[in-house]
């Protein structure tokens, strides 16, 4: 698929990650899987939280709106509407939304979504 149409994409509703349970639900959407990464759009109330966990994929956020505390080893920043973060693959990574929050991540290369966010 070359495109996809934000409001034909399902939801899924994601409460681990790599085995590891979240703070709250994550919503995410997979809107696009090329054969070298994947894009995903996720949407965060305020408060959830991924604990940290790594990945054998890269990850690049774009904040959209809405604030987001990352943690990548052991920095943390606060990312706002227009920033931009990464998760190097397998470095331990978290992210939390301060407020209601929207981003959207490309990962790389594309992970098995289903068995990532359920493992």
């Amino acid at each position: 698929m070359n495109y996809s149409k934000n409001d034909s994409v399902e939801t899924l509703h994601i409460n681990s990650i790599e085995g590891v349970p979240s703070k709250g639900t994550l919503l995410i959407k997979p809107l696009l899987k090329g054969d070298h990464m994947s894009l995903l759009e996720l949407h965060l109330q305020p408060g959830v939280a991924s604990e940290m966990h790594a990945h054998a994929h890269e990850s690049l956020l774009y904040v959209v709106r809405g604030r987001l505390k990352t943690t990548v080893g052991s920095e943390v920043v606060i990312l706002g509407p227009g920033d931009a973060g990464r998760h190097p693959h397998g470095v331990a990574h978290s992210v939390e939304a301060l407020e209601e929050t929207v981003f959207v991540e490309i990962k790389s290369p594309p992970p098995n979504i289903g068995k990532v966010l359920a493992a």
